[in-house]
């Protein structure tokens, strides 16, 4: 299976999410601030990713995260919508790679890049016995 076979570098999604107390580091930390968490951030941003390019798997196959390289820039409050948007920019064989932001408003807030992984999930779960 060879990604660049129905995969295009330019593909893009965008997804939006309202902060709430659960997405908060205080949520998870219960001494820190109660501002979207960076972990939280970064999962929005891989499943931009899988957004982005999931109508064009073929039947059986999904994408994993293999790589990741995001800053966070800067705080937001609960209550605050956050748009994060994913671009593919290079596709390799097995591999996709992406460019990632996130904006509160106009204020971009996280960016950096993302790569991933092309498996077959049937194989996969045989591999590691999941299901």
């Amino acid at each position: 299976m060879d990604a660049r076979d129905f995969i295009r570098v330019g593909l893009r999604a965008e997804r939006l999410l309202t902060v709430t107390p659960e997405l908060t580091v205080r949520h998870f930390v219960p001494y820190m601030p109660a501002v979207y968490g960076t972990p939280l951030m970064i999962l929005e941003m891989e499943i931009a990713c899988g957004d982005a390019i999931a109508g064009l798997l073929p039947v059986g196959h999904v994408t994993v995260g293999t790589e990741v390289d995001i800053r966070h820039l800067a705080a937001t409050p609960v209550g605050h919508v956050v748009r994060t948007t994913a671009l593919v920019i290079a596709v390799q064989r097995r591999a996709v790679r992406f460019e990632v932001e996130a904006y509160d408003g106009e204020r971009k807030i996280g960016d950096g890049r993302h790569a991933r992984g092309l498996i077959n999930v049937a194989e996969f779960s045989k591999r590691f016995g999941v299901v």
